[in-house]
């Protein structure tokens, strides 16, 4: 063989092998983005969820921030507390939390209030079970975390005043076990998982693909949990 086909047959094999490799690579690269959460920023903050016609806290027309102005936020815990009924949807109630939490950034004092307001209402009893309120246990969960996200914004221009105090108001708490809770006391129950999985999003990345896997699982049960899916996927 002469030393030029040699010379093509050694590079060939190399283009053959880096072309391996390259494959290689982004095939795992690629693995590893669809393993991840299909967010980008805070997960319960800045990702509206789509909740048809439902009634909700009154919010603005802009992005994910754009609150009313207008809004006084003196009202907000009553206006909460109003909405969150045993027959909302799990999906609505973490958009009214989603923009609570916005709004309760606003004023330290009205966003106690309300955590105070949710917080205490774990304590309360199913009158029909007799069994602890899953769904105060998920909005006290949702709540806390939105505040304790809203406290990682400092770098924002919009959120740079007001995410000290939120993050001094729940940096005892912990939302994370308040989730789990609700998940047990709710089991198999599509929007309780997919609240979890957001809530575990961007701290345990185990725990989130298997909230997220059993809320993919049971969407099919839940039309709102359905619509939102994508969010986990």
């Amino acid at each position: 063989m002469s030393g030029r086909s040699q010379t093509r047959q050694s590079d060939s094999h190399t283009v053959n092998r880096f072309a391996r490799s390259f494959v290689f690579v982004a095939l795992v690269a690629g693995g590893v983005a669809m393993a991840r959460p299909a967010l980008a920023g805070p997960p319960l903050l800045c990702h509206p969820f789509e909740i048809g016609g439902a009634r909700s806290l009154p919010w603005g027309s802009g992005g994910w921030s754009q609150a009313q102005p207008q809004y006084n936020v003196a009202h907000l815990a009553d206006d909460t507390a109003t909405l969150l009924t045993p027959a909302m949807p799990v999906v609505v109630r973490m958009e009214t939390l989603r923009r609570a939490a916005i709004y309760a950034s606003r004023d330290r004092a009205v966003a106690a209030q309300l955590l105070t307001l949710l917080t205490e209402r774990t304590r309360a009893f199913d009158p029909t079970t007799r069994k602890p309120d899953a769904l105060a246990w998920l909005d006290a969960a949702y709540f806390t975390e939105a505040l304790r996200q809203i406290g990682h914004l400092g770098n924002s221009a919009e959120f740079r005043d007001r995410a000290p105090e939120m993050a001094s108001l729940v940096k005892e708490m912990d939302g994370r076990a308040m989730i789990e809770k609700a998940v047990l006391l709710r089991p198999d129950d599509p929007g309780v998982e997919f609240a979890a999985a957001l809530i575990n999003a961007d701290k345990d990345r185990g725990v989130y693909l298997e909230h997220a896997r059993r809320a993919r699982a049971a969407a099919d049960r839940d039309a709102l949990v359905a619509r939102n899916i994508a969010m986990v996927q």
